[in-house]
Formats: structure tokens, sequence, C-alpha cells
């Protein structure tokens, strides 16, 4: 299956990508993804959140695990995204860079089958620029 996601930027203008990716790939495949898509290195830290219908911030998971002791975090690359996003759960916040603190909404949009000849990931739509 593939995941269809909008990565919209939280800024006054419209800054949005539009992203396909396979539903068995990771958490970290699609912080990777966003990026890319956004032309950031990605090299700084950063973490997804579970989110609801209005944008509340839920479970991390982030990219390495900096916990200590019993508490421990989610990480992107033991999580796949069919685990973390589904139909009924298609909200996720992502903060890359804690210092800059960039903020993004992704959302599921659609879930579709592939099409041949496409390479996933895919960056389907680009708009505005940072």
């Amino acid at each position: 299956m593939i995941y269809r996601f909008r990565a919209i930027l939280d800024t006054h203008e419209d800054v949005f990508r539009d992203i396909e990716i396979e539903a068995s790939n990771t958490m970290e495949d699609l912080h990777n993804v966003i990026t890319q898509a956004f032309g950031f290195a990605g090299q700084e830290m950063a973490s997804f959140y579970i989110s609801n219908e209005i944008w509340e911030q839920g479970e991390e998971i982030a990219l390495f695990d900096m916990s200590e002791g019993e508490d421990t975090v989610r990480t992107m690359s033991d999580t796949i995204l069919e685990d973390a996003v589904w139909e009924e759960q298609p909200r996720l916040l992502y903060v890359y860079d804690f210092l800059n603190m960039w903020t993004f909404m992704v959302e599921l949009a659609e879930i579709t089958e592939p099409e041949s000849g496409v390479s996933y990931p895919n960056l389907m739509y680009s708009h505005g620029q940072i």
C-alpha cells in the first residue's frame, strides 16, 4: 500500500509538500523524505508526535532514544508507518531541529495501490519556499 501525505510547514506563508511513501517504510524513511522535500540537510534532531483532530501533541516517536532508565521512547527506525498512522489515526506533528523548532502538520490524505513505473518515496507536489 502507498500512503499519500501532505506535510504543511507551520508558517504564515503556504508551504507544503505532497509525498507518497510505502506503508511498510519506517518513520525514519518519512523523516528523510520530509527533510529532503523541504531542503533541509537532515542532520538535526527530530521527532514525530501522534496527533488528533485538533493537532494536539501525543506520543513521541523520536529519531533517537535519548531517555534514561525505564521510560523508553519509540524510535523512528523501529516504527513502521502503518503501525503509527492509519485511516482512523491520520495526523502527526513533526518537529525538526529543536533549536529552530520547524513544525509540520503531517496528514495522511489517501491510501492507494502502487503505480507501475513510479519509484517510492515520491515527491508528488511542492508549494511555497521556506
